[in-house]
């Protein structure tokens, strides 16, 4: 009744400004773009000997879990991944599996790390996509670099940005979410936690005493317990791949899990999302949510 899609419709080409604006973002819709990066020198570029050549030995900050899971629940806590400082090269032999490891490996630490982290690769992308910066009237707040195992999993979550995921080599598998299904996937308040590798190498989870208490999704939409989130049945998630060349339009407030194949190489554009009627019409659902469950 929303106007939600069955799937995630196709666009052969970037739009104008205009239309994006008045097509996509304003509906609050995702597509998923093709010919918006086949300029870009990273898609024939970014081979494992080109990053080895360029990055190298710079040490860089690898997300580690013993399950391939960070930012997610488990054991009734918020747990996070222990941030491991370690030589880009090293991080890709354990990708390229010249060294094995018991834990799971994911280059995804946001807060703009592909400029921050990665500046040698930005020439091969572009610091913002001009059209979306056109349309928005701002730039990315920031740009992000993933690349990791395929056991690295994104647990079900929203974000309060405009998103722009373009995926470089491999495939991403979204699980999506319209906002409107708010009332049907449950949240928490968990005790933030992180891990951290011991001594005999194995994991413990430490908690973040002073820290509040964090609100999350416990539910695993790939194998939803419906016993205990029976409201969940209720929900129609999308799902898509987006390819090698490909950019998906992930709107603000939409509920995503991601998957990837192994060495999947992606970057990501945030831009901030306005704080207009839909994100006023998103938190009266949320109050609403909470109320009834309340009662």
């Amino acid at each position: 009744e929303l106007g939600w899609p069955e799937s995630v419709p196709y666009l052969d080409r970037p739009p104008s400004p205009l239309e994006f604006y008045r097509e996509w973002v304003s509906p609050n819709k995702p597509c998923i773009i093709r010919n918006a990066i086949s300029h870009w020198p990273a898609l024939k570029k970014w081979t494992s000997a080109y990053l080895r050549e360029v990055v190298g030995s710079k040490v860089v900050s690898v997300a580690v879990t013993p399950n391939g899971y960070a930012d997610a629940v488990f054991q009734d806590r918020f747990v996070m991944p222990e941030e491991h400082k370690m030589p880009f090269k090293d991080f890709l032999d354990i990708v390229e599996k010249k060294v094995t490891s018991p834990n799971v490996f994911y280059v995804q630490k946001q807060c703009s790390n592909l400029t921050e982290e990665f500046p040698e690769l930005v020439c091969d992308v572009q610091p913002d996509i001009p059209w979306m910066s056109e349309a928005l009237g701002k730039k990315p707040d920031a740009v992000n670099f993933w690349l990791g195992e395929s056991a690295a999993v994104t647990s079900l979550h929203k974000d309060h940005y405009e998103n722009l995921y373009c995926v470089i080599s491999g495939e991403k598998y979204f699980l999506l979410h319209p906002p409107s299904d708010r009332p049907f996937i449950p949240y928490e308040l968990y005790q933030p936690a992180t891990y951290h590798v011991s001594e005999d190498g194995s994991f413990e989870i430490v908690d973040e005493k002073t820290a509040e208490k964090v609100p999350w999704i416990p539910l695993d939409p790939l194998n939803p317990d419906l016993e205990l989130y029976p409201e969940y049945a209720q929900a129609k998630p999308l799902q898509c791949t987006v390819k090698a060349g490909e950019m998906l339009y992930l709107p603000s407030l939409w509920f995503h899990h991601v998957q990837q194949s192994h060495g999947c190489i992606a970057v990501n554009y945030w831009y901030d999302m306005e704080y207009d009627i839909k994100y006023s019409y998103y938190q009266l659902l949320d109050c609403l949510t909470k109320t009834v469950k309340m009662l």
